[in-house]
């Protein structure tokens, strides 16, 4: 059964109240934080299955809400709404633990469609499949979040975990940008920009510049493998 418990954060009241009123409608239970302190307190306070915040809040901005509700919960998705669309402000939204990136003004039921896969995608995550992912001597940890290779413990973001975990499900195979883009960044993913690409060297300068045997690999006009030997 899919869980149904929405925090909105957004300053906006308009805005705040409208998505509320929209989600109700679709039997979503949804609880408004008008500022980020506020939004902090709501999170600790009650359990919820979700988050949607703006990036520019009064008390605590977006961004290091985020990161401060990522830190209290690994796997709890977590949708930005923001007027800022400059690639590097979204590099900051995923950096700080968002999930999706939405720019506003957005369509209702976009959100909607971004909501059910983001809970869909988190209710198959708790069914077990192994807790060790593996590939040469890269090693990651599901339950605790960790990530070593030949012993040396690698510190990633929360989207830098997800893209190397669909790699290492894919290991060997080769995966597309459009494969990526459904997999990690779900639904709607602008595929014509360069995120993905961005998150790959991410992965490599902390995967495998330090290593002799690179296992992250291109193949052009492909996309990319997890190449294990």
């Amino acid at each position: 059964m899919e869980e149904r418990r929405i925090l909105i954060v957004e300053d906006e009241k308009k805005i705040a109240d409208t998505i509320k009123f929209g989600l109700s409608e679709f039997g979503f239970e949804v609880e408004i934080a008008y500022d980020g302190t506020m939004g902090y307190h709501l999170f600790n306070a009650q359990d919820f299955n979700l988050v949607i915040l703006d990036v520019n809040l009064p008390g605590m901005n977006g961004y290091d809400l985020c990161k401060a509700i990522r830190s209290k919960n690994q796997q709890i998705p977590i949708i930005m709404l923001t007027s800022m669309i400059a690639l590097k402000d979204k590099i900051e939204g995923y950096d700080s633990g968002a999930d999706d990136y939405m720019i506003k003004p957005f369509e209702f039921k976009e959100l909607l469609l971004k909501i059910r896969a983001l809970l869909k995608r988190t209710m198959n995550q708790s069914i077990p499949v192994g807790n060790v992912l593996k590939a040469s001597d890269l090693e990651m940890n599901l339950d605790s979040k960790e990530v070593k290779r030949d012993d040396k413990i690698i510190n990633l973001t929360s989207k830098e975990f997800q893209l190397l975990e669909y790699l290492l499900r894919n290991k060997n195979k080769v995966v597309s940008r459009v494969d990526i883009a459904i997999n990690v960044w779900d639904v709607d993913f602008e595929t014509n920009t360069n995120v993905i690409d961005v998150y790959i060297s991410y992965l490599r300068n902390k995967v495998d510049k330090s290593f002799k045997h690179k296992l992250i690999q291109t193949h052009v006009g492909m996309g990319y493998v997890l190449k294990e030997h």
